[in-house]
């Protein structure tokens, strides 16, 4: 990561849009942009945690280890959203890792500058802590996803979770072009079986795909595929 001049602001950003004005010149003294690259890595897991990321611009993917050679992805941060507070506990290592999936700004603060943070702005702990909780029940529905869905039905939900959370572009593509190993880590399946169910919706009418490009030309099938059909 290379560090880069300050873009934040003070008054649009997730951070400081919660905190309390009188706050925010320390803000300012505290926080430093950094730009990632395309495929760099923020942190690893295991890495010691030293500080926590906020995505000022770019998308992040944040993934975990599920053996030796694959990884599981457990979710996509984009522009506001926060990186790295899965680290905040009583273990101060990093259990997942984090890495641009396109050029990326992220705005960092070191962990002791924002636990004081999160002390003085109420707002702010506040809104953390509904993301917490949502994120957690986040996790146990994918955890069970993971053990009673079908890989076809985990892969059709992978698909409708990029299209709500990015929308489409002016193409009427998911306006986040992933490779297709990231859609099997994200499903929780292997490159082979994506291709293959991937393959049988296009046959299907179902998506259309152009490269890394997905458009979603059926999304009643794709809910049906999943259970859920109203």
């Amino acid at each position: 990561m290379k560090e880069c001049s300050n873009l934040c602001d003070l008054k649009s950003c997730f951070l400081c849009k919660l905190c309390l004005p009188e706050w925010l010149p320390a803000l300012e003294i505290q926080k430093k942009n950094f730009e990632v690259k395309k495929g760099e890595a923020l942190f690893k897991e295991g890495d010691p945690v030293k500080g926590i990321y906020f995505v000022y611009r770019g998308t992040v993917k944040v993934h975990k280890r599920w053996d030796n050679e694959k990884e599981l992805i457990i979710r996509f941060a984009g522009a506001e959203e926060i990186i790295g507070h899965l680290g905040l506990g009583k273990k101060p290592l990093y259990p997942v890792s984090a890495t641009a999936l396109e050029n990326t700004v992220v705005c960092y603060l070191e962990r002791d500058f924002f636990e004081t943070t999160l002390k003085v702005n109420g707002e702010l702990t506040y809104k953390l802590m509904q993301f917490f909780a949502n994120e957690l029940q986040d996790s146990h529905r994918a955890m069970r996803d993971l053990a009673h869905m079908s890989v076809k039905a985990r892969i059709a939900q992978s698909i409708l979770a990029l299209l709500h959370k990015f929308g489409v572009d002016d193409n009427g593509y998911i306006a986040l072009a992933l490779a297709r190993q990231d859609i099997a880590s994200y499903s929780g399946t292997t490159y082979e079986t994506l291709f293959k169910v991937s393959n049988d919706f296009i046959k299907d009418g179902i998506i259309e795909v152009s490269g890394r490009n997905i458009r979603v030309l059926n999304e009643k099938r794709l809910s049906e595929i999943v259970g859920v059909t109203d």
